[in-house]
């Protein structure tokens, strides 16, 4: 090929490169991250980056927190819902590639994005109005931080809930560490460790959501919300109430979990994560043996630090969930496997990450205790 022709061949692909920024550009601009409206007497959040599930990242966490801050002290605005375009997802999680490459250069991002949306998490769960998330379709990790904290969560048939942290080096985060040993029994731990998914009335049967609305009547219901006349969340309690007992789908068939909530209870009550293993495969149930399998595909030392996380936060406010939390994030951009997860998951797909340490008997208690450690001046504060 001659030269002339390798030249041209270049700058058409430099052109094709360009346009491709500048039209990714252009769309960003016409279609900014979030929507922040005004309807009525209600703040509406739309989470809308529909093309990658509602992604979170800082721009947007930027954007909602002080709006969200305005709309609490504001008079005139009376609750406040959030919700995600596009049908798909609430919002599938946070930017996590966006996270790790940065993490990789020691960019100030790998730090930001935590604390900030931590500081969002702590701010939905201090809101003094009532804030209502429509958790319709795909809502895991940093969009379970922008619903579950919040005083009504709202699941239709569509709403895929799950904290799958553990698979891909990290730990289910988010203030994960307060709502999870919450729900009954060792549910929260069950979930937290296996990254199991919950769909449509599960979710509200788990304890996750607080309603349950099919997805045809949605729309009504936020017309219905947007109108109301100075509600109190008691009010605001009432009309979900209605629409959720309008809402028959699915409601014959029992909690996905039901015949296996007294095996999860007792096998995963034990003093460690290793001992949790040994009871799922002395139980050789074909249940506790699919589980066992999960989590022998999970990083042995977030298997390890999500245990702790949770026993700690059983007793804690969410603030000090998020501190301890924020702790536990920088020490994971510190360490190796959520690189490696988020390689083998998010990047090259090949589902085959190579773990180290590889075992859980080969992370120590020290290097566990480690990632909890205070990090000075470079701790949370709220």
């Amino acid at each position: 090929m001659s030269l002339t022709v390798l030249t041209s061949a270049y700058r058409l692909r430099s052109v094709c490169r360009l346009q491709r920024i500048q039209g990714h550009m252009m769309s960003s601009q016409v279609e900014p991250g979030v929507l922040l409206e005004k309807v009525g007497s209600a703040g509406v959040i739309t989470i809308n980056r529909p093309k990658v599930l509602n992604a979170l990242n800082l721009p947007m966490i930027r954007q909602i927190y002080p709006q969200l801050k305005k709309w609490e002290n504001d008079n005139e605005t009376d609750i406040v819902i959030v919700r995600g375009a596009g049908g798909k997802a609430f919002c599938a999680g946070g930017d996590i590639r966006a996270v790790t490459e940065a993490g990789k250069v020691g960019d100030p991002l790998a730090e930001d994005f935590f604390r900030e949306e931590y500081i969002l998490n702590n701010a939905i769960g201090t809101c003094r109005k009532p804030y209502i998330a429509l958790i319709e379709g795909i809502t895991m990790g940093g969009g379970v931080g922008l619903s579950v904290h919040g005083r009504f969560r709202v699941a239709t048939e569509k709403t895929l809930f799950a904290m799958p942290e553990t698979a891909i080096g990290l730990f289910p985060d988010v203030g994960g560490g307060h709502f999870l040993p919450r729900l009954r029994g060792k549910l929260g731990l069950f979930l937290a460790l296996t990254g199991f998914r919950l769909k449509g009335r599960d979710v509200q049967r788990a304890g996750v959501a607080t309603h349950f609305v099919e997805s045809k009547k949605i729309p009504e219901l936020e017309k219905e919300l947007v109108e109301m006349k100075s509600p109190s969340a008691a009010d605001v309690s009432r009309v979900l109430d209605s629409y959720q007992s309008q809402s028959s789908l699915d409601s014959e068939k029992p909690f996905v979990l039901d015949k296996h909530m007294s095996d999860i209870d007792r096998l995963f009550s034990s003093s460690s994560v290793e001992g949790i293993v040994q009871n799922l495969k002395a139980d050789g149930s074909e249940f506790a043996n699919k589980q066992a399998e999960t989590l022998s595909r999970m990083s042995p030392t977030s298997l390890k630090i999500t245990y702790k996380q949770l026993k700690a936060g059983a007793t804690m406010s969410l603030q000090d969930v998020l501190v301890m939390e924020y702790r536990l994030s920088q020490a994971c951009m510190r360490g190796c496997d959520f690189y490696e997860g988020v390689r083998a998951v998010l990047v090259d797909k090949d589902q085959n990450p190579k773990w180290k340490p590889s075992t859980l008997e080969e992370v120590s208690e020290q290097a566990v205790e480690q990632c909890f450690s205070s990090l000075g001046d470079k701790d949370l504060t709220f």
